[in-house]
């Protein structure tokens, strides 16, 4: 049975009791795209995944993600910038990015990303386009970095997961729902 040893989990806010409740080895992205960062909830947040061991990524803001010491920073699929591999960082600090597609996986990799998130691998509501799983595959099979499935992931098709070559999971409201992910 495929197991898999990452896990990421997208927040559009704050919310300590949710974190709380969620598995230690769940990594949270925050990503924000409507509001600017308010300073005391970020350090607030930062504050709280550190004394917590958890692994925090701040979406598309490298300044930041650089400054607060993160775990990395994730680069959505519009991010096209190259401006992001042979930084001086931290020796763990992390580059993760998302795509679509093989020209954005090729983007992704020329940004030195460390892992990249193929999405959606299943029909979700905001999206009638999606890959499944033999598709999924093919993008796979198509870079040597780990990939992370992202998009449409649930209760009834984690088992079909478990039949791609993903080295993770990532969601936006899956792990909210179950809460606990068992790893």
């Amino acid at each position: 049975m495929h197991m898999f040893k990452k896990f990421y989990y997208f927040i559009d806010n704050f919310d300590k009791k949710e974190i709380q409740n969620l598995n230690k080895n769940i990594a949270l992205i925050y990503r924000n795209y409507s509001n600017n960062i308010k300073k005391g909830v970020l350090e607030e947040m930062i504050d709280f995944c550190k004394k917590n061991q958890r692994d925090l990524f701040i979406s598309n803001n490298l300044k930041i993600a650089i400054k607060y010491n993160l775990a990395g920073v994730y680069l959505p699929s519009f991010n096209k910038k190259l401006k992001y591999k042979n930084l001086n960082t931290k020796k763990n600090f992390k580059i993760i990015g998302s795509a679509h597609n093989q020209s954005q996986i090729k983007i992704k990799e020329l940004q030195g990303c460390k892992e990249i998130f193929i999405s959606p691998i299943f029909k979700a509501d905001k999206n009638k386009f999606f890959l499944g799983v033999i598709k999924f595959n093919f993008l796979v099979s198509k870079t040597k970095k780990k990939i992370i499935c992202l998009g449409g992931i649930n209760s009834n098709n984690l088992r079909k997961i478990q039949l791609t070559k993903s080295a993770g999971i990532a969601s936006i409201s899956w792990i909210k729902k179950t809460a606990q992910v068992k790893t």
